[in-house]
């Protein structure tokens, strides 16, 4: 099966939110490591405004308090760098799925 995703990349925080603004996604792949606003003030921010939007995070720092926090304000999910993409992409599609 072929799968197309239109993806929308964004380099900081702040800009991640403006894209957010453009173009509502159907899903984020939210980095908690960010320069300037990072990953979990990110988060905060759209949480309210956005939650039927899924959020997973991504971490290559293995810090279980961040993972916790960022699940406690409404990411659906995480994965840690280096991650699988295959099992990245079976998150989505179940995200997406509902």
């Amino acid at each position: 099966r072929d799968d197309c995703y239109q993806v929308v990349c964004a380099a900081n925080g702040e800009e991640a939110l403006v894209r957010w603004e453009e173009c509502e996604p159907d899903l984020v792949l939210l980095d908690m490591k960010m320069p300037g606003m990072d990953g979990l003030d990110v988060l905060t921010k759209v949480a309210g405004k956005y939650p039927h939007v899924p959020v997973i995070i991504m971490t290559a720092y293995g810090e279980l308090h961040i993972v916790e926090e960022a699940l406690n304000q409404g990411a659906r999910g995480y994965v840690t760098k280096p991650f699988d993409v295959l099992e990245l992409r079976r998150m989505v599609d179940k995200l997406l799925a509902g």
